[in-house]
């Protein structure tokens, strides 16, 4: 039985997103209107899943997700708020939330990101729109990286071409599949030519 908490200061989405959760199964739901309550309820119930609004009436979501990642690895945080996610996306993932997304979302949207964070604990997901670019956070030297990978360059072409060990190589590699999320060079050049790194 999964335990979920919804972090909300209005009354209405908290029922919403209650009766919603209610209805797909979930049968272990509190609910918490500000960051005081938040913290009491989560040393209380223990929960799998948190849902947390950004603007509480005492502060900041985050400061919920960050104190809850300092205890859990595990717990499944979503981040729904009204703010901008072009601005927020990146400080959300920086904070240990699994996903950031907007109250305008339709619920089944919110369910599904709830239910994919508790499958995988160290994913991250965002409200992103098509039009918007993703933000891999990158390193320049990632970049360069990633434009010989492109071309079809060996470890060793890239060690010699950009001065660097194999072992750098191989750990600028690393964090690039890991940064693109995919696990071949031929993936991450199509993923990079899609978001725009690689024309």
């Amino acid at each position: 039985m999964t335990r979920l908490l919804i972090i909300d200061d209005h009354a209405v989405v908290r029922q919403g997103l209650l009766q919603a959760f209610k209805d797909n199964g979930f049968t272990s739901i509190e609910a918490a209107g500000s960051i005081k309550d938040a913290r009491a309820k989560i040393a209380a119930f223990n929960p799998d899943a948190i849902i947390v609004d950004l603007n509480l009436p005492d502060g900041s979501g985050l400061e919920i997700v960050h104190w809850v990642r300092k205890h859990s690895a595990e717990i499944a945080i979503i981040i729904l708020s009204l703010n901008d996610p072009a601005k927020f996306i990146k400080i959300a993932r920086s904070s240990g939330a699994n996903a950031y997304l907007s109250k305008s979302q339709s619920m089944q949207e919110i369910i599904s990101s709830v239910t994919f964070a508790l499958s995988n604990p160290g994913s991250f997901t965002s409200a992103l729109t098509a039009d918007q670019p993703r933000d891999f956070d990158l390193t320049p030297r990632e970049i360069e990286v990633l434009y010989l990978l492109a071309e079809g360059a060996s470890n060793l072409d890239i060690s010699s071409k950009l001065y660097i060990s194999l072992s750098t190589v191989k750990t600028h590699i690393s964090a690039l599949m890991r940064k693109l999320e995919c696990t071949n060079r031929t993936a991450a050049a199509k993923i990079a030519r899609d978001n725009g790194f690689l024309l």
